[in-house]
């Protein structure tokens, strides 16, 4: 299995949190976003949609990593990352698409480079919008969240965990004051101390430097 990956795409920070979660063996191969290597033939060829991540599998490649997500837990089910009843279901879903759908999409990087190079926003304007859609995201998602729960939903992590870290990690690099968010913060804090979410973090991949 080969999951293409760039160390600072939230979407592939996601599912690799995933695969170290369920312990699936499997390599990466790096597409860099900055230099627009994802819009090349080789890739276009793998992912015609041209966007991080895909997933080489042996049945094919699948990209949209919560699709990624969703076929790596029905067919892995070890450690599970969508449980419980119907409804509790839905709520981790619900959390998952508040971040994927809600926050993410308006802050990804060809919406940033779009800005800068199309519309000529400065640098200081984009880091306000930046941390604007972040922050009326986390307003919400804040309410969502139960104070003592280790993790977005009891005492295990989640697809909801999986948005939610890679998220958080990019509010920090754009200087978000996560005090405003005290339960956000203790879950992204409980995370990272497992190794699934540690070793998955781009400040450890291989493209890092």
């Amino acid at each position: 299995m080969k999951l293409y990956s760039y160390f600072r795409s939230s979407a592939a920070y996601r599912v690799r949190i995933a695969l170290n979660l369920k312990a699936i063996d499997h390599e990466l191969a790096i597409v860099n976003l900055l230099k627009s290597e994802q819009l090349g033939e080789e890739y276009l060829a793998t992912n015609p949609q041209g966007l991080l991540p895909a997933l080489e599998t042996n049945d094919g490649v699948l990209a949209q990593s919560l699709a990624i997500l969703e076929w790596l837990d029905e067919t892995y089910p070890q450690s599970p990352l969508i449980t419980g009843t119907a409804w509790q279901k839905s709520q981790i879903r619900n959390l998952s698409f508040a971040i994927a759908c809600d926050i993410h999409p308006v802050n990804n990087l060809r919406v940033l480079k779009y800005l800068s190079n199309e519309l000529g926003v400065d640098d200081e304007a984009k880091n306000k919008w930046y941390r604007h859609w972040i922050e009326v995201g986390f307003e919400k998602i804040e309410l969502m969240l139960n104070e003592n729960d280790d993790y977005c939903f009891g005492d295990q992590p989640t697809l909801a965990d999986i948005c939610l870290v890679p998220q958080v990690f990019n509010a920090i690099r754009f200087n978000v004051d996560m005090s405003a968010y005290p339960k956000i913060a203790a879950i992204y804090e409980h995370c990272n101390k497992l190794a699934a979410f540690n070793d998955a973090a781009p400040q450890n991949q291989p493209d890092a430097n």
